[in-house]
């Protein structure tokens, strides 16, 4: 007998098989109460965390909590797996519905007369007609689908993981709410007999192995076009999945592997290896943070081994994790375009699975002869400022005076670049900001404002970040106090005979002795008249001293005491004056 008639032979026997009787409905039995009102307290703790969850009256008194309803089978799995979860209590056990009176929760549910269709039950088959030995025949070979039967048996073989696998992708295709635990339930049941109605499938609550291959399709669907692959990089000492369809690895320089977007979907990969201790990861978490590719806006933890970055903003959201094993700092950081959050988390999933250490870290010798650039670190681009002015600190809890131009829709006001300021207030109509740091500062040296009128004509020099933080200390440019009023009579203005920079305004304006007499304000704008380029204009220090007066800060002043020397005039615009960016 040919190989080919024994497995049609054999086919026909099991899809023609009657069906089998009902089976006889089992229940978890997990919990007993002494009292109504316990048990009602109790079994919504455990409704909160588990499906199936029922309440009967047990009789005497006592009200039984139990899952269900089961077949045997299923009780029993649905026993052995939330027993070795520390689910439910130890001694929990499996029991029949004459076991229980009538139903106390859910409220209104009666399921002690519950039947469960037998699942094993195959519809009517056609007869198959089986060729003549000695005929032969030349035909495609289609294997079968399973039955319910085998169906149950090759679910059996599924891993835990695997079921919990099969639960989050009815989960996403919107079908199970519950927990995601690997135990087939009554509602992880009904989940997959919905799926299959929605898929033309006959409702049987178990998945055949082809129906699960189906709803692994859809699930991976999102993923099409991505081709996400095995990435080793020997030089990070890092194995993982990196969607190759839309990157191409870039560069590699000390510590970071970059990979590039390569068509429409502007996403980046970065992985990230270097040798070091708690404190080089603690300066790692702290550098990301200055880089373009992780946007301000979002969580951020670090713990003693490691740390997770998400930055957000309108076009991007960017994740990076990192952690410290055995002297190794590794990890990765995904930026993804925002809106396209369903792949975004998808290919992040993957990428988190796939995440594998290999022997050695990147040579700090990696890269270093690519291109210099101030605007790079290790081939990244730094994050610069939208605006970047000068202040100047005018107490020792390091409160500052500013241009109101520079905080202004700003996501984050910085001091120095590193320390977080809050905004205290702003006088719009003189172009005055205050700001105060978010944490404790002490700065080495405050302003002292002039006690008494400037003069005219007088020698001044004003301190400021004139190219907006590029050099790393304030310049000091000198000038002459032209008038004590703006030109239109303004008194809250001085009028400078000085040749500014941008970055110079919010600077302070000392006069010979070391005393401040104002704060530099920005070019007027909005005006068809062109001033020749060495007339500028300054708040004035009475009138700064007013409005801090008006916000209960205290100022200190100074009475004229002869001139100081430059040099000396130079170390005190460097310890006075703050850099101040928003981002």
């Amino acid at each position: 007998m040919s190989r080919l008639f024994l497995s049609i032979l054999c086919t026909v026997f099991l899809l023609s098989r009657p069906a089998i009787a009902q089976e006889e409905v089992v229940w978890v039995q997990i919990e007993a109460q002494s009292s109504l009102s316990q048990a009602n307290t109790v079994i919504r703790d455990y409704a909160s965390r588990l499906e199936d969850v029922n309440g009967f009256a047990l009789g005497g008194g006592w009200y039984g909590i139990a899952l269900g309803p089961y077949t045997r089978e299923d009780a029993e799995t649905v026993l052995r797996g939330y027993r070795r979860d520390g689910l439910i209590p130890r001694d929990s056990y499996i029991a029949f519905s004459s076991s229980f009176r009538s139903q106390f929760w859910p409220v209104g549910a009666n399921l002690l007369n519950a039947r469960l269709d037998p699942v094993e039950a195959a519809p009517n088959t056609p007869s198959v007609e089986i060729p003549e030995a000695s005929v032969p025949v030349v035909a495609e070979v289609v294997v079968p689908d399973e039955s319910p039967r085998e169906a149950r048996a090759s679910e059996a073989r599924l891993s835990r993981d695997e079921k919990k696998e099969l639960q989050i992708w009815l989960q996403w295709a919107g079908f199970y709410n519950s927990a995601i635990d690997g135990s087939f339930g009554r509602g992880t049941r009904a989940s997959m007999s919905a799926w299959q109605a929605a898929n033309n499938h006959e409702t049987t609550g178990v998945l055949t192995t082809a129906q699960r291959a189906e709803l692994q399709g859809q699930y991976n669907a999102v993923l099409n076009g991505l081709d996400l692959q095995a990435f080793t990089s020997l030089e990070a000492g890092i194995e993982m999945l990196v969607p190759m369809g839309v990157v191409s690895k870039s560069s590699a320089e000390y510590p970071f592997v970059s990979f590039a977007p390569t068509g429409d979907i502007d996403a980046q990969v970065v992985l990230i290896s270097q040798e070091g201790d708690q404190s080089t990861l603690f300066g790692l978490y702290d550098i990301m943070q200055t880089l373009e590719l992780v946007p301000l806006e979002g969580p951020r933890e670090r713990r003693k081994n490691d740390f997770v970055l998400v930055g957000e903003d309108a076009t991007r959201i960017s994740h990076t994790e990192v952690s410290l094993k055995n002297g190794e700092i590794k990890g990765f950081t995904l930026v993804w375009p925002a809106g396209d959050e369903e792949r975004r988390r998808r290919v992040l999933s993957e990428m988190r699975k796939s995440f594998t250490r290999i022997d050695g870290v990147m040579d700090p010798a990696i890269g270093a002869e690519a291109l210099q650039d101030l605007d790079l670190l290790s081939g990244l681009e730094i994050r610069r400022p939208k605006l970047s002015r000068s202040g100047f600190y005018i107490n020792d809890k390091g409160t500052v005076v500013t241009t109101a131009e520079v905080v202004g829709s700003c996501q984050r006001i910085t001091l120095d670049g590193e320390i977080d300021a809050e905004l205290v207030g702003v006088n719009e109509q003189l172009g005055v900001a205050v700001l105060r740091p978010a944490s404790g500062l002490a700065p080495m040296a405050v302003a002292s404002f002039a006690e008494t009128t400037p003069r005219l004509k007088s020698e001044i020099a004003v301190a400021g970040y004139s190219f907006e933080g590029v050099l790393g200390a304030p310049t000091v440019t000198y000038g002459t106090l032209a008038d004590l009023r703006g030109l239109q009579g303004e008194k809250e203005l001085t009028r400078l005979a000085l040749a500014p920079l941008p970055g110079d305004a919010g600077g302070p304006v000392f006069d010979a002795g070391g005393s401040v007499v104002g704060m530099l304000l920005p070019a007027p704008a909005g005006t068809n008249r062109q001033l020749p380029p060495d007339v500028s204009f300054a708040a004035s220090g009475s009138v700064i001293r007013a409005i801090l007066n008006d916000e209960g800060i205290e100022t200190d002043g100074k009475l004229a005491n002869g001139n100081i020397a430059p040099e000396d005039l130079t170390t005190l615009a460097g310890e006075v004056t703050v850099l101040v960016s928003c981002w």
